[in-house]
C-alpha cells in the first residue's frame, strides 16, 4: 500500500515535527511512502539517504501558505496520488498541509489522516475564536479527516475541546494517541563527549553538568531553571548548566544569569548540530526540561529530547505541562515537577545529584522505556496500523 505525506515541515529541517516526518521516510518499506514537501536548498544531501520517493515543491515553506502556492501544493499531491495509485494521505499539520490534504479527498476520494502536535492545535485555537474564515477553513480540514492522531494525552484533550468548538463532536471517536520516539541505536549511553567537550570549551575535571536541548522561547522555561541554580549550587558547587539551542528568549536568559549570579557556571552553547546530540546527552548527568504553558501556542506536546536523554540513560527532570508525563514516567524514567516553582525543580535536581545510585537506576529505566516503547519502529508500527484500519473502512 502506498502512502502520501503532506510534510511542512521536514528535513533538513530542524525540531521535533520535521524529525517524525524525517524518520517516517527512513521505515516506511521502500516505494511504500510518497513525501511531497517544500523545496530547501540544504536538501539533497538528506533526501539521498531515502529509499522512499521525496517530491520538493518548486517553492519554499513561506510560499506554501500564500493562495497561489497552495494551489500548486493541492494540485502536485493530487497529480502524485494518481501516479502512484495512494491509499491513504497523512498530513503532517492542519495548515497548510491540511488544504492540499483536503484537495486530494475531493479529487481522488483518498482518505486522509491529520497529526496534531500541540502548539499547532493552541493555535488554531485562537484562530477560530477571531476569525469566521478561519473557523470555516479548519472546519472543513478536520471535519473531512478520516483519523486525527495526536502525540499525548493532553494534545488529545486539547483536540476533543477543539472538535467541540467547531460543532464537529462526533470526530473524538476518530482520536489516535501516537507517542513519539527517538532511535536507541543513535542516542544510548558510552557515546565519548571528549571531542565535543573539547570543540565547544567546556571543563571537564571536577565538573558535573545539567543538560537542556530546547529552541530558546518563553515557554521552555530555561528561565525556570536558572532561578534554581542557586539553591542546587548549595548543595552541590561543581555543578555547571549547558542550554543547546537559539531562539528569541537568549538575550534576556543572558542578562537573568548575570542578574542572579550565575553566569560564570551557565554555558548558552547555541544551536548543536543532531549529529553532535548523542555525545552532548552523555556530557550531561542529568537533564532538564522544566517547560509550561506559556501564551497562545507555547507548550510542549510531547518531548522528543526528554527520551532523547532516556535513550542516552540520563535521569530527567521536567515540567509536569502539556504532554510532558507521557514522555517522562514520574518517579521512574524521571522526576515530574511544577514547572515555574525553581524550588521544586531545584530538590528533584539535588536528590538526582546527591544519589548516584538513584541517578543511575532512574537513567537506566528510561533507556528500557525507549528500548520498548519510545522508540521510531513502535511509531511507524503503531501509525500503519492506523493507516490498514482506516483504508479497511473506506473500502466497505
Amino acid at each position: 500500500m502506498t502512502n502520501l505525506l503532506l510534510a511542512q515541515d521536514f528535513p533538513p529541517m530542524g525540531g521535533g515535527i520535521a524529525r517524525l516526518h524525517g524518520e517516517m521516510a527512513k521505515r516506511y518499506p521502500a516505494g511504500q511512502l510518497v513525501v511531497s514537501t517544500p523545496q530547501d536548498p540544504d536538501a539533497a544531501d538528506f533526501d539521498a539517504q531515502l529509499d522512499g520517493i521525496v517530491d520538493r515543491l518548486p517553492v519554499g515553506r513561506r510560499r506554501t501558505k500564500s493562495l497561489p502556492g497552495l494551489l500548486l501544493w493541492s494540485r502536485r499531491a493530487a497529480t502524485l496520488a494518481r501516479r502512484h495509485k495512494v491509499r491513504f494521505v497523512h498530513c503532517g499539520n492542519v495548515k497548510p498541509a491540511g488544504y492540499p490534504a483536503r484537495w486530494v479527498l475531493e479529487r481522488c476520494r483518498v482518505p486522509y489522516g491529520i497529526y496534531f502536535h500541540g502548539g499547532d492545535l493552541l493555535s488554531e485555537q485562537h484562530k477560530i475564536r477571531h476569525s469566521r474564515l478561519k473557523r470555516r477553513s479548519t472546519r472543513a480540514i478536520l471535519g473531512g479527516a478520516a483519523v486525527l492522531m495526536v502525540n499525548s494525552a493532553w494534545t488529545r484533550d486539547l483536540a476533543l475541546g477543539v472538535l467541540g468548538e467547531l460543532g464537529l463532536d462526533g470526530h473524538g471517536q476518530r482520536l489516535r494517541v501516537v507517542h513519539l520516539g527517538t532511535d536507541p541505536g543513535r542516542f544510548m549511553p558510552g557515546v565519548d563527549p571528549t571531542e565535543l567537550r573539547e570543540r565547544l570549551g567546556l571543563p571537564e575535571d571536577g565538573v558535573r553538568w545539567m543538560l537542556t536541548v530546547a529552541r530558546l522561547t518563553p515557554h521552555k522555561g530555561a528561565d525556570t531553571v536558572l532561578r534554581a541554580l542557586p539553591a542546587i549550587l548549595e548543595h552541590a558547587p561543581d555543578v555547571r548548566y549547558a542550554v543547546a539551542g537559539s531562539g528569541p528568549a537568549l538575550d534576556q536568559l543572558e542578562e537573568l544569569a548575570s542578574a542572579i549570579g550565575v553566569a560564570d557556571r551557565v554555558s548558552f552553547l547555541g544551536s548543536v548540530s543532531d549529529r553532535d546530540l548523542p555525545a552532548l546527552y552523555n556530557l550531561a548527568s542529568v537533564y532538564v526540561g522544566a517547560s509550561r504553558l506559556a501564551d497562545r501556542i507555547g507548550v510542549e506536546g510531547f518531548g522528543i529530547s526528554l527520551v532523547e536523554a532516556s535513550a542516552c540513560g540520563l535521569p530527567v527532570v521536567a515540567g509536569n505541562s502539556g504532554g510532558i508525563p507521557d514522555a517522562v514516567r514520574d518517579g521512574e524514567t524521571g522526576f515530574l515537577v511544577p514547572p515555574e516553582d525553581p524550588a521544586a525543580l531545584a530538590a528533584a535536581i539535588v536528590r538526582l545529584l546527591a544519589s548516584p545510585d538513584l541517578a543511575k537506576r532512574v537513567g537506566a529505566a528510561g533507556r528500557r522505556a525507549v528500548e520498548t516503547y519510545y522508540n521510531w519502529d513502535r511509531v511507524v508500527r503503531d501509525l500503519r496500523a492506523i493507516e490498514a484500519e482506516v483504508v479497511a473502512r473506506s473500502a466497505v
